[in-house]
């Protein structure tokens, strides 16, 4: 677990950093990242096996600009500070986001007031921060586009903002399906007459996940939504709080199954972190293939294997259980969850997306546990990722 965040102990902001190799049990003590007399703020994190790569804004040129930091070796030492943007006007609010299959790369984006209004812009490295390419401007609003978040999924990358081009902010999403060398149209994702703000976006092969705070009413509220085609097609809004209280700036995630949500919320009459999960909405594509209920538990080997960048996994319970399925390298780290619930007797078929994984041997574990107090049955398979 990686953590980073803005810190003004030394007399100006500077990036502090801090990991836990337990799962949050143990943490390390902090590392300074940044070291210099202006502010460097709104860090942005994103984690490819041991690379773990950071943006933020900095001051440091006399006005704000976009800054990157990489460490190769899980945070253990970290290379030097890397400008991204260069203009004379101000760079901020960046995000950043990094694919392990080898049609992926870094991507960031941020906001720019280069354009006279705030507009988004785009960059990627194809080597793992070493190189970077030309900036690529993704908006082109009549007032401000703000707050981006990228995420990117094989060689899809997805990005959301806030665009004021019709009075109030609405949200707004692009996505690249070549790794960021072409790019869609825009999509509007959010249409009321109240303000929507700080969108926050994270993806898992096909699902994309977004949430932000609304103001249809007279206080801001959480709102979520969700594509399950990789951004092709849209669901509703689903509104995630009600309280007369302000709820604002949510941050989304995405393990397995399970949707992660946390915003900050003033209904104690302080601003205090509060939570919200959603234990299905990241669903896989989990299928009864069957009607027949099976004598025995069996975890079948996957197919095709080895393959890229998908495969199915078949397997069969005999009684009501609670099942977890996850996928596992050869260090033994946990690199996917997908199944982890109660599940009905039967013949059951999910398939595993490897686009954001490198290539090599994994390892899947099925763990069967029957309610109904019997033996736990555990199985381990082994398959192969190709490039």
């Amino acid at each position: 677990m990686h953590v980073l965040w803005q810190d003004n102990r030394d007399g100006n902001y500077e990036i502090y950093y801090k990991r836990s190799t337990n799962e949050g049990v143990n943490w390390s003590q902090d590392t300074r990242l940044t070291n210099d007399p202006s502010e460097s703020r709104y860090p942005s994190v994103s984690v490819s096996g041991q690379a773990i790569h950071v943006v933020w804004y900095d001051t440091r040129d006399g006005n704000e600009e976009i800054y990157y930091k990489r460490s190769t070796d899980g945070g253990n030492s970290w290379g030097t500070d890397t400008r991204l943007s260069n203009d004379p006007a101000w760079s901020k609010f960046a995000s950043v986001s990094v694919s392990g299959s080898p049609q992926g790369g870094v991507h960031v984006v941020w906001a720019d007031l280069r354009d006279a209004g705030w507009e988004i812009y785009y960059k990627r490295s194809a080597d793992g921060g070493i190189s970077w390419g030309p900036e690529t401007r993704l908006t082109n609003s009549t007032r401000w586009a703000e707050y981006p978040s990228v995420s990117v999924s094989g060689s899809v990358v997805h990005v959301v903002w806030q665009d004021d081009r019709h009075t109030t902010e609405e949200i707004y999403y692009r996505r690249s399906a070549d790794g960021g060398s072409s790019w869609g149209a825009e999509t509007r994702l959010t249409n009321n007459t109240g303000w929507s703000l700080r969108p926050s976006l994270s993806v898992s092969g096909s699902a994309v996940h977004i949430v932000w705070y609304d103001h249809p009413e007279a206080n801001p509220e959480i709102y979520y939504k969700r594509s399950i085609d990789g951004g092709i097609s849209w669901e509703s809004d689903t509104r995630l709080t009600n309280n007369s209280a302000y709820s604002e700036n949510p941050s989304v995630s995405v393990s397995g199954l399970v949707v992660h949500v946390v915003w900050q919320d003033s209904r104690d009459g302080n601003y205090e972190i509060y939570y919200k999960r959603d234990p299905t909405g990241n669903t896989v594509g989990i299928e009864a293939i069957e009607s027949e209920i099976p004598s025995q538990f069996r975890l079948e080997q996957n197919y095709p294997n080895p393959f890229n960048p998908t495969t199915t996994i078949r397997y069969q319970l005999s009684v009501q259980t609670h099942v977890t399925l996850k996928v596992y390298d050869v260090l033994g780290r946990e690199v996917a969850t997908l199944v982890d619930g109660a599940e009905e007797p039967g013949y059951k078929s999910v398939l595993f997306d490897a686009s954001d994984v490198a290539n090599g041997v994994y390892f899947y574990r099925m763990e069967a546990t029957p309610e109904n107090g019997g033996s736990a049955f555990v199985q381990i398979k082994k398959m192969i990722v190709l490039e």
